[in-house]
């Protein structure tokens, strides 16, 4: 894409993004300026200084990504938030950054290179990440995602770093002023059951462990789901991690 129409699309997605006050809508309208750089999947989450997970220091924080399910599910299962070099990476600096850059640093050892291998066979296979960093210890990080090798240029990680913090102003501004709170009321059971289902276990292994059928399992993950405001137990799982229902 030539300059000039780079130009054009950022402009473009800064104007429509004026007067939306919904976090799914000013994501959907950064992926689309994403896509004009070949990048389908991006993540979006806060973490607070302390921590190494997608989890906020703020509760009414938002986390949005649309990475493939079956990623989401592995990077859960195995406990990648903990060795997550591009994690690691983010706090260490201010601006964006090449996924490649990490992979052949002499500092990234060969368990945290696993990470970028394995999100590369599920096509996930380069990526930059814009590192945000706020007031009060606030960090949140912004990828995007591509899947194939090539490079990004420094012009396109230029523009995806504007887009980035833009994103971020608009939902730190009315995430941060919106009353009243959600509250999502989770039962004890629905949050063991989500608990169990953000550590890579079935229904049938969450029911052993409980000591209630999978039936029972899915009835809970299903209510739970719905409480979240969604129909995937994993993106249930990461805003439960997310909005301190229940700890990694």
């Amino acid at each position: 894409m030539g300059l000039p129409r780079i130009a054009v699309e950022l402009g473009r997605f800064l104007d429509k993004t004026e007067g939306i006050a919904q976090s799914e809508q000013l994501f959907d309208l950064l992926s689309a300026f994403a896509l004009s750089f070949d990048c389908p999947w991006i993540a979006y989450g806060p973490l607070a200084p302390d921590q190494k997970i997608l989890k906020p220091a703020r509760r009414d924080s938002a986390v949005i990504l649309n990475y493939p399910d079956e990623w989401q599910e592995r990077y859960l299962k195995m406990g990648y938030d903990r060795i997550d070099p591009i994690i690691k990476k983010s706090r260490q600096g201010v601006g964006a950054f090449r996924w490649s850059e990490v992979y052949t640093d002499a500092s990234t050892t060969e368990n945290e290179r696993r990470v970028l291998d394995e999100a590369a066979t599920f096509g996930l296979r380069s990526g930059v990440t814009v590192p945000l960093h706020g007031p009060a210890g606030s960090f949140t990080i912004m990828s995007f995602a591509q899947p194939s090798d090539r490079e990004f240029q420094e012009r396109t990680i230029t523009y995806l770093e504007i887009a980035a913090l833009h994103f971020h102003l608009r939902i730190s501004k009315f995430v941060n002023s919106s009353t009243p709170k959600k509250v999502h009321n989770l039962s004890l059971r629905e949050k063991e059951c989500i608990l169990w289902s953000s550590r890579g276990k079935s229904s049938w292994e969450t029911g052993i462990i409980l000591g209630i059928t999978d039936n029972t399992v899915n009835f809970h993950l299903k209510n739970a789901m719905r409480k979240l405001g969604t129909t995937s137990r994993t993106v249930a799982a990461i805003k439960a991690l997310s909005l301190g229902i229940i700890e990694a």
